[in-house]
């Protein structure tokens, strides 16, 4: 499926630039994350997952690739190193680039499923993540196993809260250094709550119940992309999903749109304005890859959007 196609088809769904007033919003600024796609091999297949990532995904990114980003790390003076996939954990050059990357950069993401940690292989992760102070982003759907499984699959809620109780205990959630956060996504096509009040729910949850405590909560606005995206069009529900995330658009939310100061990198080296547009193949140019970039100076560009687009800013922003 071909979601930018069923985009255009949707001819009354206003154009994304053109709600914008502000045009400084549709060009980048200064440089601060470089985020990279390390693969979308996956031990998981949630059914929002944008990536469409899986057991059955082959993309991995090569260690060459990996250099070329530890290079322009440095020539544009990046602040962040995001780590995504997939389950970036399973890049078999996974734990040599973190070691690597924080050699020259003080401020490393990864984004966690939090089960695969709990797998043959990867059970030394939380140590490892302790010992070079790595920040989490950890999925979690919801508080509550139903709501979880509906997104991740039977069985995941468990392990995820285990692996929680257990960064918890290494320090994660409570020295200023081990910063841990929460990701949620609605389970369906409606907009998260208000992020405050949901983050409260969600401590005081994980609290009572499990003993768990994290530092903050993202809500996210699930992306009419990849499985979330085939869904709506399977459903019919597509038009008036967009139709929701345009009548809840916040101009308030565009300078921080995340496409404004980061690049996002594929596994095949390809570069994105954010990794939503990698998940629908549509790069800032031509065959431009991470090595071309390397050695060559910083210059604004003109971000590409599409429709899209509209989740990143609806209510208070996904950014």
């Amino acid at each position: 499926m071909d979601i930018r196609e069923e985009f255009r088809a949707l001819s009354d769904i206003p154009v994304f630039s053109a709600m914008v007033e502000d045009k400084s919003c549709l060009e980048t600024d200064k440089m601060s994350v470089l985020q990279i796609n390390v693969g979308r091999l996956c031990n998981m297949a949630c059914k929002h997952c944008h990536m469409e990532a899986g057991p059955n995904r082959t993309e991995v990114m090569e260690k060459s690739v990996l250099e070329a980003c530890l290079k322009l790390y440095e020539e544009w003076e990046f602040d962040t190193i995001d780590l995504t996939g997939g389950a970036p954990e399973m890049n078999p050059h996974f734990r040599w680039f973190v070691e690597e990357a924080c050699k020259i950069c003080n401020h490393v993401i990864v984004r966690t499923n939090l089960t695969i940690m709990m797998e043959e292989g990867y059970e030394d992760l939380p140590e490892f993540y302790r010992d070079h102070k790595i920040e989490l982003f950890c999925s979690l759907p919801h508080y509550k196993s139903r709501n979880s499984e509906k997104q991740r699959g039977a069985g995941t809620f468990d392990p995820s809260i285990k692996m929680i109780q257990k960064l918890n205990e290494l320090g994660y959630g409570k020295e200023p250094e081990l910063v841990l956060n929460m990701v949620f996504n609605p389970a369906g096509a409606f907009l998260p709550p208000d992020q405050e009040a949901m983050e409260k729910e969600y401590k005081q949850h994980l609290g009572e119940d499990y003993g768990i405590v994290f530092n903050n909560l993202f809500a996210l606005s699930n992306n009419p992309i990849g499985r979330f995206g085939a869904f709506l069009v399977r459903t019919g529900n597509l038009k008036g999903y967009l139709q929701k995330l345009v009548d809840a658009f916040n101009p308030e939310a565009l300078p921080g749109m995340m496409c404004r100061s980061q690049i996002s990198v594929g596994w095949d080296g390809q570069v994105y304005d954010c990794d939503f547009n990698q998940a629908i193949d549509l790069p800032i140019g031509p065959k431009k890859t991470i090595m071309d970039l390397v050695g060559t100076p910083y210059e604004k560009r003109k971000i590409l959007f599409d429709k899209h687009c509209y989740a990143c800013v609806a209510g208070q922003g996904s950014s």
